[in-house]
């Protein structure tokens, strides 16, 4: 790379190669601020906990601590990466030029199949959670939503950005009235719980590890897919006013957001009420309410957990015509894919994604509430792999900056590469737990057939299109 290409890329002069590639740069530090605190906050914590707290108890606590370390390691390597050179599309990006054109090529493939699932479930479960007020099919709510998201994707990234701030605010004031309350609860003692709340609770109820060390690595995997999606600002580099200032700042509140709204929410509720009192497929959140005899803390969560859903629902459609695009403009892709709306929207690639998240109602319409956790593993599976790419990234641009054969960013991820090499193999641990879970085990058994499916994709692209096969992104 020339010191001519290094200045394109950064000061975006380049037209379709640098700066936002033809997308307008139309969100701002409040909204990227929101989508990376949304980006962390979901169906994982509002459902998954509950099951994770009943395989692990108190430990869970430990488990997403730890995980939350991990998560900061892969977004300070994304953010090194995003300085040095800020587009949309950057993991299949970054993919292609440091791993080379087919690892491009699969990353790009499969985060889009990872949100095009995640819209499916997602949307899915909107629709339940509407059957909590109204009786009517979860088809007609999973049609309703999905062509509502779909519309306000195509109007512009601006108003992608207000519905994704006020999704997430909905999640944080949530979360940050549920830790209040629990404070109050412990301190001042009122409700059904207050005579018998205590942050004793965390190790009287057989230990801190009630189950023992390993139920606890099991729960990783759900400790993981929670965290699903907040990589999601790297998406919207290209699309954000002034990244080089607005993403580090985003980047650096992963710590706070993961000790407040994952941490302390755990211990808040775990003190308030017995880890053994959770079940299994019961909102935790839901449950602790209950308990306090706050009835009308149900409906109050039930309508936080379908913000919740929406918005991962958002983001993906929001994603997946982006990772449509960037592919086709490699060559990676059909070049319909390319073009965007007089509102700097991909069109086409929105649409598509949209119509096979359609899926969705089909399903709600023939088997509702059931056939969603292999997807779910799945997309778990699917997701990790992007946080993999850029670990790897990162540390091969690591290297060729400290050589001199590229600019040194200016957002470097402390500890690197050491600090990339915990979360690589972190990762791959929770994949083994995976594949020890019977559950989960069988994203594991998809996984090789998507990459074969890929395998033979790009096989077929170069022999129609070698250029587009070979093709390196200013490599």
């Amino acid at each position: 790379m020339t010191s001519v290409q290094v200045d394109k890329q950064h000061d975006g002069t380049d037209g379709a190669v640098g700066g936002g590639e033809g997308y307008q740069r139309g969100l701002g530090a409040r909204q990227i601020q929101m989508i990376a605190i949304g980006g962390a906050i979901g169906t994982g914590l509002f459902l998954g906990a509950g099951k994770a707290i009943h395989k692990a108890g108190p430990s869970l606590i430990l488990a997403y601590a730890i995980a939350g370390l991990v998560i900061f390691f892969i977004m300070r390597a994304l953010g090194e990466l995003l300085m040095y050179r800020p587009v949309s599309g950057s993991f299949s990006e970054y993919a292609r030029e440091f791993v080379g054109p087919f690892a491009g090529f699969v990353t790009g493939w499969t985060y889009w199949l990872f949100w095009v699932v995640t819209g499916i479930t997602e949307v899915t479960a909107a629709a339940t959670y509407m059957t909590y007020w109204w009786d009517i099919p979860q088809w007609i709510s999973a049609l309703v939503f999905t062509v509502i998201l779909y519309g306000a994707n195509l109007i512009s990234v601006k108003l992608f950005g207000e519905l994704e701030f006020w999704f997430s605010m909905v999640k944080v004031t949530a979360i940050i009235g549920m830790i209040l309350i629990c404070a109050g609860i412990l301190t001042v003692g009122f409700s059904d719980a207050g005579d018998t709340a205590t942050v004793a609770h965390l190790w009287n109820q057989g230990g801190f590890f009630p189950n023992g060390v390993g139920s606890t690595l099991m729960t990783l995997q759900i400790v993981m897919f929670a965290f699903l999606a907040v990589e999601l600002v790297g998406v919207t580099a290209g699309e954000s006013k002034d990244p080089k200032t607005v993403l580090p700042k985003a980047i650096n509140t992963v710590p706070w957001r993961i000790a407040v709204f994952y941490v302390g929410a755990l211990i808040m509720i775990l003190s308030v009420v017995p880890w053994t009192e959770f079940q299994p497929g019961v909102s935790p959140f839901v449950a602790a309410f209950e308990k306090m005899g706050l009835g009308v803390g149900a409906a109050i969560v039930n309508f936080v957990v379908l913000t919740a859903a929406l918005s991962s629902c958002n983001s993906g459609m929001y994603s997946t015509g982006r990772m449509l695009r960037d592919l086709a403009l490699n060559g990676q892709g059909p070049k319909v894919f390319t073009k965007l709306t007089k509102n700097g929207t991909p069109l086409l690639g929105t649409t598509f994604s949209a119509a096979l998240m359609l899926v969705g109602v089909w399903i709600n319409y023939v088997a509702p509430g059931k056939a969603f956790e292999y997807v779910v593993s799945f997309a778990t599976i699917s997701g990790m792999w992007a946080w993999i790419m850029i670990l790897v990234c990162q540390i091969r641009y690591r290297a060729k900056a400290n050589r001199g054969e590229l600019p040194q960013s200016a957002f470097k991820a402390p500890g690197a590469p050491y600090t990339s090499w915990f979360a690589l193999a972190f990762i791959i641990m929770v994949v083994v737990m995976m594949g020890i879970d019977e559950g989960a085990r069988v994203s594991l058994y998809c996984a090789p057939a998507w990459g074969l499916l890929l395998g033979v994709a790009y096989l077929v692209l170069k022999s129609r299109n070698p250029e587009g096969a070979a093709f390196a992104k200013r490599s």
